[in-house]
């Protein structure tokens, strides 16, 4: 499973960009908004990745932040009818920010009037994400004026990796609790979920 991409990028569109590794080109389709955060061409860039396989391909597909990743899967593995270029279209039609507050908010008109989305799979995304998984609540609870500061902020953040890694959210929300008192003040969000991962399969 290939996580990341580290190299010189060759090639960059709206849609697609192209990394250099090692010698060996990798074509990586990308949304809008990783297109706005990547530098010019020619550059060294790391680029985040989901390496998805289908029964008559290998795409990869990029992203410039881990949040973008997350909600990727977050959409391909918990909402029906969601696959990845849809994903990616969402993600094309609003910033990870305004999707997270249109699903707490349940603003269906919003999400669908992303391109190829429509009102029915808008309806379905909301419920799927808000009702299902509890999403929309971890969402809600970052964004509050009141968030929590030190290692804490990582919470949220750690908690919705996991849940789009397919873990539920209670057990998720258990194991980053349990491993953010070990963490370093200078600990990512990132240092949490691979603490969580480590506790939650041993």
């Amino acid at each position: 499973m290939i996580t990341f991409l580290e190299g010189i990028l060759e090639e960059l569109l709206p849609n697609q960009a192209v990394v250099n590794a090692g010698g060996v080109g990798y074509q990586i389709l990308i949304p809008l908004g990783s297109f706005n955060k990547l530098p010019q061409p020619g550059s060294r860039v790391r680029i985040l990745t989901h390496h998805h396989v289908r029964e008559d391909a290998q795409v990869l597909f990029g992203f410039a932040t881990q949040g973008e990743r997350d909600l990727f899967r977050l959409l391909i593995t918990h909402v029906s009818g969601v696959g990845p270029k849809l994903a990616l279209a969402i993600l094309s039609g609003m910033t990870p920010e305004e999707f997270k507050a249109a699903v707490v908010t349940s603003d269906i008109t919003a999400i669908s009037r992303i391109s190829g989305v429509g009102k029915k799979t808008a309806e379905r995304v909301v419920l799927e994400l808000k009702d299902k998984l509890g999403v929309a609540a971890e969402w809600e609870a970052a964004s509050r004026a009141n968030a929590p500061a030190g290692n804490e902020r990582h919470l949220h953040d750690a908690v919705l990796a996991l849940i789009s890694l397919g873990y539920r959210q209670a057990e998720a929300h258990k194991a980053v609790k349990a491993v953010l008192p070990s963490l370093p003040s200078d600990a990512s969000a990132e240092d949490a979920v691979r603490e969580a991962l480590r506790q939650l399969l041993s």
